[in-house]
């Protein structure tokens, strides 16, 4: 069979070709946050990395992260010396900023390794699908704005992911997935949602016999036990002997923050944040209390300490077992299934993705894409995983809209993904092939109704809104963005959920 075209390799040229013209666009906190860890670790010895607070920006990724930023540090400190001085905060030359753009580009290329993977793993009957569904991944808009404008190194990491999924197709690759797995972890430790259907998966594949639960393949079991070991000695080891994990494990795991990271993470949390507000107002005729001090909570709108008014607070304890039990579900058919196949264990660790993201504790809105870009691989198995997949897709990327507030970025944010959405939808829609079990009914419409109404409250949340109420009345936008979304994610999971146990 011929190589389809365009060819990831050619999107990917054209696709570093723009994103080198954002190089001046508009960047967070996060570009100051890395670049003050590439100074952490370029001037202070390693026994210092995890306690040094010049900067609010600390280092809070695991060991691996922080090896990759003194790599990336080496380079840094013969573009701009400047750069990599712990007490230069807020270090801007042109210099700095193209660096750092430049290493989001390259390291990138994991990515697209990732997904090329991907395609030659794809039987030829459905190449061209795969090929689009990669197509859609590399190209993303939540990359691109997270990555490419706000500033982070995720599309790097998701490279290590989908390396690590794609090594799971084939039997004699599962070791190397979980340890390609492990890795990860030990770069950003938010992968830890996604850890329970790795687990599962490999002890059903690779530990226990299919015949079997109670028949122990101790050798695999061996290899991998003694391989994550390794992985894990190599990145936390040199702490552990200076006695620093208690001080890493509190940088890694801040639980004295909120529960919402921010109003518009499209979750539970926000759905619930929103009839807190709500019942404020209704308080007076239903006879419910309501608490004054949380009248002003900066649950509003703004990263902090979590208050409701009328409804019960909310503790990381009931987060967790919340998280637990809906990824339990899934896993749990994981696990029972006697050889479960590829798909299954993409859509169990999809499924881990959505109950961390839906129910999880101060979760951030960007956390989105460990849900949407495994779903990707999978979202052409048949129309019921497409109809499951449209309203995450719409709603993940509205939702990260938020994050660039700036009127230059406008017409980017805005346009780049409309056009993904009706480019991919419209492709998938014409690839995805009939699914042999009956299709949700009450999900398609669902979805058609939910798509439609994107349109009017983009318009509304960027423009009509300051055109109506000026400066007034500024959290409504980012209410209904959060609102909006947390519906669409809410309900495909729900579709995916009836999807994945009727497959």
């Amino acid at each position: 069979m011929s190589e389809s075209y365009p060819s990831l390799t050619q999107c990917a040229v054209v696709a570093a070709a723009f994103k080198v013209l954002l190089f001046p666009a508009y960047k967070s906190t996060d570009f100051e946050v890395h670049r003050n860890w590439l100074a952490i670790t370029n001037s202070l010895s390693l026994s210092e990395w995890y306690y040094e607070k010049t900067s609010e920006w600390t280092l809070d990724y695991p060991p691996f992260f922080a090896y990759f930023e003194w790599v990336l540090a080496h380079l840094a400190r013969l573009v701009d010396p400047a750069m990599v001085k712990v007490y230069n905060l807020n270090h801007e030359s042109w210099q700095t900023v193209y660096f750092q753009r430049a290493t989001v580009i390259a390291t990138e290329l994991l990515l697209v390794y990732a997904l090329q993977l991907f395609i030659d793993s794809t039987l030829l009957p459905s190449r061209r699908a795969a090929q689009v569904a990669a197509l859609s991944v590399m190209l993303s808009p939540g990359l691109l704005l997270i990555d490419h404008i706000h500033f982070q190194y995720n599309g790097f990491m998701y490279g290590i992911l989908l390396w690590s999924l794609v090594l799971a197709r084939s039997k004699s690759t599962l070791l190397q997935s979980g340890l390609v797995f492990a890795a990860l972890l030990c770069f950003k430790h938010i992968y830890l949602y996604l850890a329970p259907a790795y687990f599962v998966f490999l002890l059903r594949t690779y530990c226990l016999s299919t015949k079997s639960y109670f028949q122990i393949k101790f050798l695999n079991c061996i290899k991998l036990g003694l391989g994550i070991l390794s992985i894990f000695a190599a990145a936390f080891g040199p702490f552990a002997l200076m006695g620093q994990i208690p001080q890493l494990l509190s940088r890694l795991f801040p639980f004295s923050r909120g529960l919402c990271h921010a109003y518009w993470a499209p979750n539970v949390w926000a759905l619930y944040s929103l009839a807190d507000r709500v019942l404020i107002h209704l308080a007076p005729r239903l006879g419910l209390d309501v608490k004054s001090e949380a009248l002003q909570s900066v649950t509003r709108g703004l990263v902090g300490d979590t208050a409701f008014a009328v409804l019960p607070e909310i503790s990381p304890r009931v987060c967790f077992v919340l998280t637990l039990l809906f990824q339990g579900l899934p896993l749990l058919k994981l696990f029972l299934t006697s050889n479960p196949s590829w798909e299954s264990f993409v859509g169990a660790v999809t499924l881990c993705g959505y109950a961390s993201f839906l129910f999880g504790w101060h979760v951030h809105e960007k956390a989105i894409l460990l849900v949407i870009i495994p779903f990707s691989l999978i979202a052409l198995r048949d129309r019921r995983h497409l109809g499951a997949f449209r309203p995450l897709a719409v709603a993940g990327h509205v939702s990260l809209f938020p994050l660039l507030f700036t009127p230059a970025e406008f017409p980017v944010k805005t346009i780049y993904t409309v056009f993904w959405l009706v480019l991919f939808l419209m492709s998938f829609d014409r690839l995805a092939p009939a699914s042999s079990k009956p299709r949700v009914f009450l999900l398609d419409r669902f979805s058609t109704l939910y798509i439609a109404v994107s349109i009017p409250l983009i318009a509304y949340t960027s423009l009509l809104h300051h055109v109506i109420f000026g400066k007034s009345y500024e959290f409504l936008p980012l209410m209904f963005t959060s609102s909006y979304a947390a519906i669409g994610v809410v309900g495909s999971w729900v579709g995916y959920m009836v999807v994945y146990f009727t497959s």
